[in-house]
Formats: C-alpha cells, structure tokens, sequence
C-alpha cells in the first residue's frame, strides 16, 4: 500500500460522501405534485441490488484485502446505486403526508447511515491487516442488509402509515389502563388477634410491614381517592373503545376499493386524528400520572376539559372520512359521559384541594 492510493481512496470518500449527503437533503422537501409519483416496490428493489453491492464491498476483503483500484471502483459503484436510491426514494413521496414522509425519511436514513459506515469502514480498513478489520466490515454489511431489509416492512400509503401509528397510541393507552387497574384501595382496619390467638412480637409486626408495604409504595388509594381512579378508569377504557373505532374506520378505508383513500382531503383528515388521538394519548399519560397519592386533582381536571374538547374535534374528522359508524358515535358519546361522570366526581375530592379553593377566595373587608 503507498501513501498516495490511501490519500486517494480518503479523497474519493470524503467527495463521495458529501454528495450522498447532499443528495439526502433533498429528500427533506416536498416533491412538486407535477412530477409522477414513484413506487415504493421500486425503492424496495433498488434495496435489494444495494444489498447485493455491498455484499460485493465485503468481499474484498475475503483474501489479502483488495488492491487500491477495485476498491475506487466497488466505492463509485456503490456510490452511485445509493443516489439513484435517494432519489427515488424521493419521488415515492409525492402525495405523501407528514406521517408517511416521517416513515420513508426513516427507513432510507437507516440505509444510508449503515452505507457510510461501510464505505467509510472500508476506507480504513484498506492496507490494514489486523483481525479486528476484517471482522468488522462483514458485521457493517450485516447492518445494510438489515436496513435494506426494514424497507418491505415501511408502509407505502398514508392511510398504512397513519393507521400504524394509531394502533401504537392505542397500544400505550392499553398500558396506562393496565397500570392504573393495579391501584388499590388502603386497608385501613388491620384485624385484631383474638383472645385465642397469641400476640406477634412488636418487631415481626414492623417487618411484615415493612414487607407488604415493600413493592407498594404510594399505590394505596384512600375510598375517596379511589372513586376518583374508578372514573378515570372508565374514562381511559372508554378512549381505547374510541380509538380502536378510529382504527377500525381506517381498516375500512384500504378494504374500499370505491373510497378515494389517498385525496387530499381524506389524508388531510387522517393526519388531523392522529394529532387529536396522540393528544388524548398524553392527556391520559397525564391523568394516569396524577392518580397516584396525593392526587392531583386540578391536573386531573385540566386533562378531562382538554379530552372533552378533543372529542368534539374527532367526531367532525371521523364524519369527513365517512367513518362515523354506530360502533364510533356509540364509543365517542360513551367517552363524553365518563367524562362528564369524572368532573362530577372530582369536586373538592379532597381536603387539600378545598383548603387551596377557600384560599384563593377574595373576602372584603
């Protein structure tokens, strides 16, 4: 190996590089609606023959290691498929929307992420006969066929991409509401031991204590407390039920072959769900949160007004994308109740919350 072909390859990766990347930035803007949209099945494609080259990268190096102008010519190769894939990729994102370009940025990022560490890998490895080398650049290549392998599964239309978000919001509701059925009244009455029964020393009395209460810390609800979570409870419950109604409607839309799935109205309506659906996601984190002791009952109320007005918005969406089924306006209205039932039931639902209403009260003098 002489200096200048390491000089060299260093060069031709530096100059190959900052055009990928420049190339890359592109896919960050819109693509104009003139242009004929492109077919992700393409992109999975050139994926593969992606794959296939650097497969080829990574045997190279199987023997002594390659000479200076195979690897020039393997870097310019590879090169060149990874800007025919940008920009393909690029064109498959006419008429996207913000969640489908969202999973497409994603998935291409991951391939060109791994193909800049193989080439610039193989660049160092070049000349270099240490095992650590040679083990590595196959690893690299075990990287891009992962990500090339990521594109089959990345959605090509809106309504797959929106409708996979959906279900990850309803799967994180899922595990609030699982969560928050774990919560547990206090037992406040301990029984007493009988006249027959023989009394436990103090100090086993204080370790079986310290054991129950051991794992439970602050999950013990006091009766009044425990209203509070039981209505919360129906509360959550209830937004899964509307939620899965939200996804159900979306299912709907792929199995129509007469609805017009990707308008721009009906994709914009999607996107608009998934935000409201995502807010009523945080906004039962949040309640969820402030249920455990000491409960705080003026973030509770926030969340339930903020979910009251959501529902509203997401029944005229749902309408817009004619997915207004019985099962839907049934679990939207059944939502709204269990609302309403949970401010009814917050009041002052405790004395701390009272004394922080009467001091915010204005007595003249």
């Amino acid at each position: 190996m002489s200096k200048e072909d390491k000089e060299r390859l260093n060069q031709l990766l530096v100059h190959h590089l900052n055009t990928i990347h420049e190339t890359f930035q592109v896919l960050n803007q819109t693509p104009p609606s003139s242009l004929d949209k492109g077919s992700w099945d393409d992109v999975v494609k050139l994926g593969e023959h992606l794959y296939k080259q650097a497969t080829t990268v990574g045997m190279l190096w199987t023997g002594e290691g390659p000479d200076a102008k195979a690897l020039e010519e393997t870097m310019a190769s590879y090169s060149n498929l990874l800007q025919g894939f940008l920009l393909l990729s690029h064109g498959s994102k006419i008429g996207a929307g913000s969640t489908l370009s969202a999973c497409i940025h994603a998935s291409v990022k991951q391939v060109i992420d791994c193909s800049f560490m193989l080439l610039k890998e193989s660049v160092a490895s070049y000349g270099n006969n240490s095992k650590a080398h040679k083990l590595s650049i196959p690893q690299i290549v075990g990287t891009v066929w992962d990500a090339c392998s990521a594109l089959k599964k990345t959605p090509g239309t809106n309504i797959t991409a929106i409708g996979r978000s959906m279900t990850q919001i309803a799967v994180s509701v899922k595990d609030v509401l699982r969560e928050m059925k774990e919560l547990k009244p206090t037992i406040n009455e301990v029984s007493k031991p009988t006249s027959n029964e023989v009394s436990k020393p103090d100090n086993d009395d204080a370790h079986e204590s310290d054991n129950s209460s051991e794992g439970d810390l602050g999950s013990d609800l006091s009766p009044e407390e425990m209203k509070v979570a039981e209505l919360a409870i129906n509360v959550v419950s209830e937004t899964l039920s509307t939620i899965k109604e939200i996804i159900r409607s979306i299912t709907g839309l792929l199995k129509n072959p007469q609805t017009e799935n990707e308008s721009d109205q009906t994709v914009d309506s999607l996107e608009k769900l998934l935000v409201i659906c995502k807010s009523m996601g945080l906004q039962v984190d949040e309640i969820g949160a402030c249920l455990y002791p000491p409960q705080e009952v003026s973030a509770i109320r926030g969340a339930s007004e903020k979910m009251m007005s959501f529902v509203g918005e997401m029944q005229v969406e749902v309408e817009k994308i004619k997915g207004n089924s019985d099962a839907f306006v049934h679990a939207s209205n059944g939502l709204m109740n269990c609302l309403r039932e949970l401010e009814l039931g917050l009041g002052c639902s405790s004395d701390d919350e009272l004394v922080g209403e009467m001091e915010n009260l204005v007595v003249d003098d």
